[in-house]
């Protein structure tokens, strides 16, 4: 079941000409972003991400021939999401949320009903009773977990045009022992189903950014790779001077990624599909570049 809205917008002169002048600015940066991009790839081969087709805007804008641009807004009305085990998710506006560790908090009495159902006689009415016992709990769990990712995907949804997520294997994450508990108390897989299914009944865009991008080692202000990146090293300062918290700085790399995708195809390593006999590498990759790109 698909929802939709639609509402009549009536504006006054004043805001119609504003309206007018911000179209015509969005118009002007998209041709200026896709010659940038196209020179960038035909004379060396080269992409140009989001990360520095937005330092080309802010070149632009100090110009004095395209200094109208500071007049306009571009504000898109998007967020980066972060998946986490310390937050359970961390925005690209900054904002971390807190991961409630709903099994964790009911671990000892859950442990104490499954203790007391190993003690009864099989086939008891005492030992059906302890079952349902046990089950009570892991349906308090289930609920409360349920709930928190319902009142957090609508929100994220109602606040957002577009939200760009990663695609995160979850099933693979859980061969590691040690935070298999952790990974499948925080429901990432259950986050994100909600989010897609809530992004066709609102008119959202939801975006899922390669799992290999690599998020948590680029610096979201100039772009530069870090080699290594260890799970223990939560802040980073880049040799650019840009000091780094790991997991904002990640939403915000997830953001311009996601844009990235939408404008132009962005920067996103390539499907890993077969690629049909006699198909050039070339010709795919202008496929991919150009891929979504509206007619102007």
């Amino acid at each position: 079941m698909k929802r939709a809205f639609k509402y009549r917008f009536y504006p006054g002169t004043e805001q119609a000409s504003e309206l007018a002048r911000t179209f015509g600015c969005v118009r002007l940066v998209y041709n200026m972003a896709l010659q940038a991009r196209t020179e960038a790839w035909t004379l060396r081969q080269g992409r140009v991400n989001y990360n520095a087709t937005s330092a080309l805007l802010t070149g632009w804008k100090k110009t004095e021939e395209l200094s109208f641009l500071n007049e306009v807004s571009l504000a898109t009305g998007a967020v980066g999401v972060d998946a986490g085990l310390d937050s359970l998710l961390t925005l690209s506006t900054g904002e971390k949320i807190t991961n409630p560790n709903h099994e964790r908090r009911d671990r000892a009495a859950l442990a104490r009903a499954q203790r007391a159902l190993a003690r009864k006689e099989r086939d008891s009415a005492n030992r059906a009773k302890a079952r349902l016992k046990v089950a009570r709990v892991h349906a308090r769990i289930t609920d409360r977990r349920r709930d928190h990712l319902h009142k957090l995907s609508t929100r994220l949804v109602r606040e957002n045009q577009t939200i760009v997520i990663e695609d995160l294997t979850v099933r693979n994450m859980l061969r590691n022992h040690s935070l298999a508990r952790a990974i499948s108390d925080a429901a990432w897989r259950q986050f994100r189903t909600m989010l897609e299914y809530k992004s066709d009944w609102y008119g959202r865009t939801l975006v899922a950014v390669d799992r290999w991008f690599p998020s948590s080692k680029l610096c979201s202000t100039c772009g530069a790779h870090a080699e290594r990146m260890p799970l223990n090293v939560r802040s980073w300062t880049c040799r650019c001077g840009t000091a780094h918290d790991r997991d904002i700085n990640a939403a915000r790399n997830i953001l311009a990624e996601g844009l990235s995708v939408i404008a132009c195809g962005g920067g996103v390593r390539p499907q890993r599909t077969n690629v049909p006999m006699g198909q050039s590498s070339m010709k795919q990759e202008t496929q991919r570049a150009t891929a979504g790109i509206p007619c102007l």
